[in-house]
């Protein structure tokens, strides 16, 4: 064993044997989100005056949305599913909860797959409808509503289990498609594990509710280190950040992986922050509201919806109107729907000319990379927008943002030339992943550089 897989091991398992240690993290971490969350939001709005270092709002919007969100993001490629584990606020507070509740079997319908996807859609649309990234109030409706959500679902599914967090987390399907990245996970060798040899641990809880024995990757494991040495099967390596993802196949993945990927992190999200900067959105929206004058129908013109439904805050200049609120579903929808369907027929494309039809669902898998860059970079804005209003230049984002984008298509495309070493059509099929990669590079390039 490696020097490095062995100070793992032992990190793993002092992981478990520090669990109150991690569970008081655990608690001080819920302290923080709430008061982040809860006292902006009862405040006043801040002045245009105002700075991040004598406001708490700005304050708390920089941590929030500046940096919290983004590091998270950047954590889960660097360290698997560690946040969710270890420092979610939403996981602590449904495990606890569910302590105490009524321990009801988990239905069906509440196991569905594609309620992530769902989830994250629905969300991300409606956080652009009451701009949850600029106001407190909008931000504890969203991030408060789903830590409810968390909680009540606690009081009613599987005692002591994370229910929220394995099916119905908005973030969780994204989370399980970076962790595929992550250069550490718990391995599980099933056959010492069937081995079962003495002495015996008690049997660890997963709040996750997976099948520690089968588990393969980091893609669920939330890296809590409960399991860490079971039965001598478990343990916290070092990998290939590759390895997931070439040794996935179409029995080991769900087709809503995929669809996440191309229809959410990618295709919607990159309209979510684009539609601000974007001159099709102004251009949609002004032919419409030609046409609603030429038809005498002002009413889709009024700023007249409440602030929990569009955004309006009539006091900053800051109201959206009803037709605002169409363009900004219509524009959203219309991204994920064009992108999305365009990458899914390339990568169908490419699985054809592969020879093997079944490798659609592993080569879209392989434009992770890309689909977590854009994340963060989308995310960062915000980070590089707030620290411009403190009157910071900042020269060198615009190089880090093509280093990072360009870093990202090369990764995403070595993984998609290594899942076609063996193909038939081997340059064909790559055509087809280099016009994938490089239509989601363009978007990016429209919004940093080309508008």
């Amino acid at each position: 064993m490696s020097d490095l897989n062995l100070w793992l091991q032992r990190l793993g398992d002092g992981m478990r044997r520090h669990g109150a240690t991690i569970r008081a993290v655990q608690w001080a971490v819920v302290l923080f989100y709430a008061v982040l969350l809860v006292v902006p939001a009862l405040l006043p709005l801040p002045s245009s005056q105002a700075r991040l270092l004598d406001n708490l709002t700005l304050l708390a919007q920089f941590l929030f949305w500046g940096i919290w969100w983004p590091f998270v993001l950047l954590s889960i490629v660097l360290f698997g599913r560690l946040w969710c584990g270890v420092l979610c606020p939403e996981g602590a507070l449904s495990e606890w909860a569910s302590q105490y509740g009524k321990g009801l079997g988990v239905p069906r319908g509440v196991r569905w797959a594609g309620w992530p996807t769902l989830a994250f859609c629905l969300t991300t649309i409606y956080g652009q409808l009451i701009s949850v990234y600029d106001y407190a109030q909008a931000a504890l409706l969203i991030l408060g509503g789903s830590t409810v959500a968390a909680v009540i679902v606690g009081l009613l599914f599987a005692r002591g289990k994370r229910v929220w967090c394995r099916y119905l987390c908005p973030v969780s399907g994204v989370f399980a498609l970076l962790a595929r990245l992550a250069p550490v996970h718990f391995q599980v060798d099933e056959q010492r594990w069937l081995e079962n040899p003495a002495p015996r641990r008690p049997p660890p809880n997963c709040a996750p509710l997976l099948d520690i024995r089968r588990m393969r990757g980091a893609a669920d494991c939330h890296a809590c280190g409960r399991c860490s040495g079971q039965r001598d099967a478990v343990r916290l390596i070092a990998r290939s950040s590759n390895e997931e993802i070439l040794h996935s196949s179409a029995t080991t993945l769900s087709p809503w992986d995929a669809r996440l990927l191309l229809f959410g992190v990618i295709g919607l999200a990159m309209g979510a922050f684009q539609w601000t900067v974007s001159p099709w959105f102004i251009a949609m929206k002004q032919s419409l509201a030609q046409w609603l004058v030429a038809h005498e129908l002002f009413w889709p013109l009024q700023d007249n919806a409440p602030w929990w439904l569009l955004t309006h805050y009539p006091q900053l200049n800051d109201s959206f109107s009803w037709l605002d609120g169409f363009c900004i579903v219509a524009y959203l929808g219309m991204s994920a729907l064009l992108l999305g369907t365009s990458l899914l027929l390339l990568m169908r494309l490419a699985a054809r000319l592969s020879g093997d039809p079944a490798q659609y669902w592993p080569l879209a898998i392989t434009l992770t990379p890309l689909g977590g860059a854009g994340l963060f970079l989308g995310l960062s804005a915000t980070t590089v927008k707030l620290l411009r209003y403190e009157g910071l230049l900042l020269d060198w984002v615009q190089p880090a943002r093509a280093a990072l984008l360009v870093a990202a298509i090369a990764w995403s495309l070595w993984l998609g030339y290594k899942r076609l070493e063996h193909a038939t059509r081997r340059p064909l099929a790559m055509a087809c992943l280099v016009l994938a990669n490089g239509l989601v590079g363009y978007g990016w390039w429209l919004q940093f550089w080309g508008w």
